[in-house]
């Protein structure tokens, strides 16, 4: 389904409500730069470490997309989960998964509380910009913890840039590439005022000392398009 959940006028901040749940991989693929590519990135990167029982935990699952994909991909058995906090985006990703027949866990769960034991992967696109900035440090402590020795975190983050200048150019040249996607400057400017303390995001080298600070020892950016950036931190 097409994505115009902001050609109305909308009088509540940006959730991942039903609305947005029933229209999300459309509003992924025209919203967020490159993002099938990335996606296709991120599950290279743990097929590049692909062995038998790895876990894989992906934060902020939404409709399953990334997860079915990689399901797809996989030659090995891996214990595959999902974690979201919004039961419209898992009723649709449990749909999906039954659909496709992919043993694929899901789980409505606040991932600044779940117990992460011995993962091996742990993936965030595009979901720690959604977490309080007081939080972001502790949460990140978290998964460094709940992660095997050789463990890695994968995450895809829109960021800010320490230039003023340059960060307002980035802006106006990603609202021409909405534009170029079919959003009118109603939607765009709609979805800006949702979105409005809602997604708060860190400039690179604020993700980079996050994760050093919370004990990752390796830390690379391995995509870059203007103000959306994918990192992968090691243990």
């Amino acid at each position: 389904m097409k994505d115009k959940v902001f050609a109305q006028k909308i009088s509540k901040k940006f959730e991942f409500d039903e609305a947005v749940a029933s229209v999300f991989d459309d509003m992924l693929s025209r919203s967020v730069p490159f993002y099938d590519d990335v996606r296709k990135l991120v599950i290279s990167l743990i097929l590049a470490e692909e062995k038998e029982g790895m876990r894989v935990v992906d934060l902020g699952s939404s409709t399953a997309k990334f997860l079915l994909d990689l399901h797809s991909k996989k030659s090995v058995n891996m214990r595959l989960k999902g974690l979201d906090n919004s039961q419209a985006m898992l009723d649709r990703a449990m749909q999906k998964c039954q659909a496709f027949g992919a043993n694929i866990e899901l789980e409505l769960a606040d991932m600044l509380e779940y117990k992460y034991a011995n993962e091996d992967v742990i993936v965030a696109n595009y979901t720690l910009q959604f977490i309080r900035p007081i939080q972001r440090l502790e949460l990140i402590k978290r998964l460094y913890n709940g992660l095997s020795n050789d463990g890695i975190f994968i995450f895809s983050e829109k960021v800010v840039f320490e230039d003023k200048v340059l960060d307002k150019q980035m802006i106006d040249i990603y609202y021409e590439y909405k534009k170029e996607q079919g959003y009118s400057e109603y939607e765009i400017a709609q979805k800006r005022e949702a979105l409005e303390n809602v997604l708060i995001p860190f400039t690179i080298k604020e993700n980079i000392q996050m994760c050093k600070d919370a004990g990752f020892s390796k830390i690379e950016t391995v995509f870059q398009w203007a103000n959306f950036v994918t990192f992968i931190a090691k243990k």
